[in-house]
């Protein structure tokens, strides 16, 4: 693993909290999400679809668990899983199949990689956590090859009819969870107020419009609380 860039202002801040909840993180996602986190995980590896060979880029990787899943869908391809935190990145290394991607400790703001280096982008709750999304996202089109295709898995604010309950319910239970599950509600309660404060997928779609990006689709998830959205960039 080699290492580029510490975090800094909100980054910084941001960094603290994933350092901090690394150990019980995928026990949480799957608590909160009722199982299904994992099943996205696997949705957002299929829908990348990398040239058979390619190079496919993992933002955000966390425990590893979307590039773990690429690695065993695409073995023809090169895997590579970002991520800023060190603590992750240690749990994703330690996990079964790690040796068949190549981690990169690194800040997905100044990606350290040349232009049009990758087939394929992923990411799991990445752009809620940083501080210039435009920026974020230009630096995952500027390594982009043309032809190839972006997948980000996310949370949005919940809308529609159930709208109010969904929220009372995150503001109240996944706090409430981080305490029973992790002793840990201060962290749980970032996250929730992060979700609420987030960008509706159309909004996502505009800035990857703006940013060239084309054939922009997504799919919402769980009462309407997570997303998976992909987009290619033109060939």
């Amino acid at each position: 693993m080699t290492s580029d860039r510490t975090p800094r202002g909100k980054g910084s801040e941001v960094h603290g909290i994933f350092q901090k909840i690394a150990g019980y993180y995928d026990r949480m996602n799957f608590v909160m999400t009722l199982g299904r986190h994992e099943k996205w995980c696997r949705e957002v590896a299929a829908r990348v679809a990398p040239t058979t060979g390619g190079q496919l880029l993992d933002l955000a990787t966390g425990t590893g668990v979307i590039a773990l899943e690429a690695a065993r869908k695409y073995p023809a391809a090169t895997v590579t899983g970002v991520d800023f935190s060190e603590e992750m990145l240690s749990r994703a290394m330690a996990k079964p199949g790690a040796d068949a991607v190549r981690w990169r400790h690194a800040d997905a703001a100044c990606l350290p990689f040349e232009k049009e280096s990758f087939d394929g982008i992923t990411e799991g709750y990445l752009l809620r956590n940083v501080e210039d999304l435009d920026g974020v996202l230009r630096e995952q089109y500027r390594v982009l090859k043309p032809g190839g295709r972006i997948v980000i898995l996310e949370t949005c604010p919940p809308g529609g009819p159930m709208k109010l309950i969904v929220k009372w319910g995150m503001r109240i239970i996944v706090p409430l969870l981080g305490q029973v599950v992790a002793r840990d509600r201060s962290s749980y309660t970032y996250l929730e107020s992060s979700t609420l404060a987030f960008e509706s997928p159309q909004n996502i779609a505009d800035i990857l419009s703006g940013l060239d990006f084309k054939d922009i689709g997504w799919r919402k998830k769980f009462f309407g609380t997570n997303f998976i959205l992909w987009a290619t960039k033109p060939g």
